[in-house]
Parts: structure tokens; C-alpha cells; sequence
């Protein structure tokens, strides 16, 4: 079922998925939920899309997360646990997701971002995970992603304390790759994204899946799993391009 609280668009390679509620801080509902497992799936099966621009509609909010409101909508319990999750509906995506954070990345917002593979904020941007204040924790992977990324003290006392971060916070811990102005988001994000659109879609998703392993496995398991997906690269017609384009000097054209 399609939802028009979120928008999908693709040009030059590069697909947007917006989210598109800011009256209510773009809180996904039951159906986005859903909206976006399926965009998820349309865009691993799609040659035309090399790259994800994942973002919400307005100034105030990247995400606050699920609607409370709709919680309910869920069911029991064992319903809830057993939904379809927008979290990892982006986890799942195989091409390079880039969360272009405009705003508030709270609760499931927060994960959401964390589920992407880079993260550029503006700098009015906030994050935070403040299930603790309503009585549950996070569901889709904050406890599990969060101290990977900033250690496990200062994870533990955003979960917590619910203490929300700034975007200046957000990036000296780790959680953010960059912080630019909000008149330099979207240039900053889509400059980036049709830089990594022009390379080999095949070795981009490759890094992708190392990179993965390395959260993942032993070090020896990664460094031989990265070994086989180098040499798999080299199977293919990509690496024949460039390496003609590496000897002759020319730019290669994937």
C-alpha cells in the first residue's frame, strides 16, 4: 500500500525517499512502515539507482521516529515485534544509503540514521533516544549501533538519560560524518552521493558489504572476506574499464 507521507524520486542515479509529515515531526506511521519495505525492495532489484538520499520534509525534523499515536495500530506485543520494520527496510538496502539530517533524528529517527552508511547534519540538527522516558527502549537498534559508533559510555548515557545531542555534539562523538550550514545541506549530501553514483556499482556494493563485516565479523573472518570481494571485482567488466581508464589516464565510465 503507497502512502503519500512519503515521496520517492529518482534522477542521475541517485534515489530521494523523503518522509513526508512535518506537522508531525515526519513520525512514521504503520503504513510508511510498510511503504518503505517495499521502496527498499524496488530499489535492490533497480539498475538505474546506485545511490540513497534518505531525508524528511521540512527545516524542523529528519525523524522523530514512530507516531506514538499509531503504536497501537501494531496490535499485541508479538504483532509489534513481529512488524514491518522502516528501520531495517534501510538496513537492507544494498546500494550506499546518506541521511541528509535537517533536524530532530530522535527515537526511531535517531535510528534510522544509524542504519544509514553516512550521515551528514545541518548544524541545527539535534539526536537523541529517549524511549527511557516513556517506559520501553529502543526496538530497531539503537543499543546494538549507537556504541559502535560513539563508544559505550557516551551511548549508554544518551539511552540512559534521553539526553538529546547537538549536531557539534553529534559530530566530535562520532555519529555524524559532517556538519554544514542548512543552505550547504543539500548541496553537500547530492554532491556526494553523484560522486559515489559514478563509480562502479558493483565495487561500491561490495565496499558496502565489507564495510558491514567489519562491524560483524573477527578481524581475520573480515580481512578474508574483504580478500574475496576484491577478487570478485575483478571478475567483472567494471575493473576491465578501469583499469583501461587507470593506464590511459582517462576517466573511467561505469
Amino acid at each position: 500500500m503507497k502512502t503519500k507521507a512519503i515521496h520517492f524520486e529518482v534522477s542521475n542515479r541517485i534515489a530521494t525517499i523523503t518522509l513526508c509529515r512535518p506537522e508531525k515531526l515526519n513520525t512514521v506511521t504503520r503504513a510508511m512502515g510498510e511503504e518503505l519495505t517495499r521502496l527498499g525492495q524496488e530499489i535492490n532489484c533497480s539498475p538505474d539507482i546506485r545511490v540513497v538520499v534518505l531525508t524528511g520534509e521540512g527545516s524542523k525534523s529528519f525523524s522523530a521516529g514512530s507516531d506514538m499515536k499509531v503504536l497501537d495500530d501494531y496490535g499485541t506485543p508479538w504483532e509489534l515485534r513481529n512488524r514491518e520494520d522502516y528501520c531495517m527496510a534501510i538496513r537492507n538496502i544494498r546500494k550506499p544509503v546518506i541521511a541528509m539530517i535537517n533536524g530532530y533524528a530522535i527515537g526511531g529517527g535517531l535510528e534510522l540514521a544509524l542504519h544509514a552508511d553516512i550521515r551528514i547534519a545541518s548544524d541545527h540538527a539535534a539526536f537523541g533516544a529517549g524511549e527511557i522516558k516513556w517506559g520501553w527502549i529502543s526496538g530497531s537498534g539503537c543499543t546494538q549501533l549507537l556504541p559502535r559508533f560513539v563508544g559505550a559510555g557516551k551511548a549508554a548515557e544518551m539511552i540512559l538519560t534521553g539526553r538529546v545531542l547537538t549536531a557539534e555534539e553529534a559530530f566530535r562523538y562520532g555519529l555524524v560524518e559532517r556538519v554544514v550550514s542548512p543552505d550547504k545541506l543539500k548541496e553537500t549530501v547530492y554532491e556526494m552521493a553523484e560522486t559515489i553514483a559514478g563509480y562502479s556499482p558493483i565495487a561500491v556494493e561490495s565496499a558496502k558489504l565489507a564495510l558491514r563485516a567489519a562491524m560483524n565479523m573477527p578481524l581475520d573472518a573480515g580481512l578474508q572476506y574483504e580478500n574475496s570481494l576484491f577478487s570478485f571485482c575483478f571478475t567483472t567488466e567494471d575493473s576491465k574499464e578501469g583499469k583501461q581508464a587507470f593506464t590511459k589516464k582517462t576517466k573511467a565510465g561505469f
